[in-house]
């Protein structure tokens, strides 16, 4: 029996949320009058990566001082049940926001790793790292001016705020299932032996570590095997590794998913505790859909993609099989020339939270050129990284030659030049916009179609 998940999806409609955005933004202000270093630490993160100090907080501590009432008005709600008293924004992205009057002011801005924060910052024997290596939860107090703390704080599957210890046999037991992860087999002879081989990884991992813990792993060896596959990826995060600041402003993932393999996707994802959120439809022009996913305890969203017909997308696609057809749609093509990106292809891209003009500016000057931006928005700003040509083999290319499903001209073009493969997103989110768009995706999928001549 089926024990997904699923959002009521006729309730999600996320709507920008100004006057919650407003607060932070003058939170933020506050801090960074006070503090010098994270005023200029704020600088760097623009001018050396193209992002925004706003995308790297993860929590924020203050005194009352009748801000509960401003709290409330701007859509935060009262949550007691990590253990402290937070308020938390789930109309939008938002930080939570602790009110004590026993701390002081504090800003906490997350990281994939806290020693590489503490190392890119020359930090060391400066900062001390509370919690154990490998622990849920880890935190370092990093600057310290005027009443007012910055904290870094690295997490693993936990939305905890205290450090924790951990024991020996977990540590071993986390060490020898990220390797298992990062180096599982991704080429099999159908992809429901890839699906069935990965889910007994997660459920050997689930055992040992639980959901949570195992899914953090997991999309951990995600982004590395992706990035290894795009130079985009390679060059941006090399930027923000220079600060120690790893994918820590990741949005969301992106799969591309064959019909046949679309069901055994979100079934796997549910098994890592994933929860089906919105459907979203690109139009009847780009004749492909997706379901989105979040996993609440790792912050992490998954963009599913898969070619769909309009009527499609009223029923339950993610759990019910979708039939067989004699066309293929961008989606389709993809992974009949790649692979399940779920298996050997990879995703289709990562998609980071940045400051979208400096971002785009920055990356051209360096050599990685952006496409058109396909939306751009008060609140919601999108453009691929030009994509990346991946060669494709004769024995994908024959069979769909043989099926008439590419010309023979197209044939000729993969064989010579590859395939459209993956890119690097960036993102730009204001007034906490926790949606996508939903109208203005058509043309730019339709440009990453390995049928058009070259990426634009």
């Amino acid at each position: 029996m089926s024990t997904h998940q699923t959002r009521d999806v006729t309730t999600i409609r996320w709507e920008p949320q100004p006057l919650a955005a407003e607060l932070v933004a003058e939170l933020l202000k506050t801090f960074t009058t006070i503090s010098p270093w994270l005023r200029q630490f704020a600088g760097r993160l623009r001018e050396e990566t193209g992002t925004r100090l706003v995308d790297w907080v993860d929590h924020i501590v203050v005194g009352d001082g009748g801000i509960a009432s401003r709290l409330q008005a701007a859509g935060f709600v009262r949550d007691q049940s990590d253990g402290a008293t937070l308020w938390k924004n789930d109309l939008g992205i938002f930080p939570s926001i602790v009110v004590c009057d026993d701390e002081p002011s504090q800003l906490s801005l997350k990281v994939e790793s806290i020693a590489d924060f503490v190392l890119a910052g020359n930090l060391a024997g400066r900062a001390v790292i509370e919690g154990d290596p490998l622990a849920a939860v880890r935190r370092a107090r990093v600057d310290e001016h005027e009443g007012f703390e910055c904290w870094v704080i690295e997490r693993h599957g936990s939305r905890g705020l205290e450090p924790e210890t951990i024991e020996p046999e977990r540590a071993n037991a986390i060490l020898r299932h990220a390797e298992s992860l990062r180096l599982r087999q991704r080429y099999f002879e159908s992809s429901r032996e890839g699906f069935e081989h990965a889910s007994r990884l997660i459920a050997r991992a689930v055992d040992d570590l639980g959901v949570a813990r195992t899914c953090d792993l997991f999309f951990q060896s995600e982004r590395e095997y992706w990035q290894s596959r795009n130079r985009a990826a390679r060059i941006q995060k090399a930027r923000q590794d220079r600060l120690g600041l790893g994918w820590a402003n990741h949005d969301h993932h992106t799969y591309r998913s064959s019909r046949e393999a679309f069901t055994s996707l979100v079934a796997v994802l549910e098994q890592l505790g994933f929860v089906c959120r919105e459907r979203f439809y690109a139009g009847e022009t780009a004749g492909w859909g997706a379901q989105v996913l979040e996993q609440p305890d790792c912050g992490i969203v998954i963009f599913a993609d898969v070619d769909l017909a309009p009527d499609e997308v009223l029923g339950d696609f993610a759990h019910e099989p979708l039939a067989a057809r004699n066309e293929l749609g961008t989606v389709g093509l993809w992974c009949r020339l790649h692979g399940e990106a779920f298996l050997q292809a990879g995703m289709h891209h990562l998609e980071c939270q940045f400051d979208f003009d400096a971002a785009r500016s920055q990356l051209q000057d360096i050599g990685v050129s952006t496409m058109e931006p396909f939306t751009n928005l008060p609140y919601l700003r999108q453009a691929f990284t030009k994509g990346e040509m991946w060669p494709v083999a004769e024995e994908r290319i024959e069979p769909l030659l043989i099926d008439g499903l590419i010309s023979s001209d197209a044939a000729e073009r993969f064989r010579r030049e590859g395939a459209l493969g993956s890119h690097l997103e960036i993102l730009e989110r204001n007034d906490g916009y926790k949606g996508f768009n939903q109208s203005g995706i058509d043309e730019i999928i339709l440009k990453t179609d390995p049928r058009r001549e070259a990426a634009t």
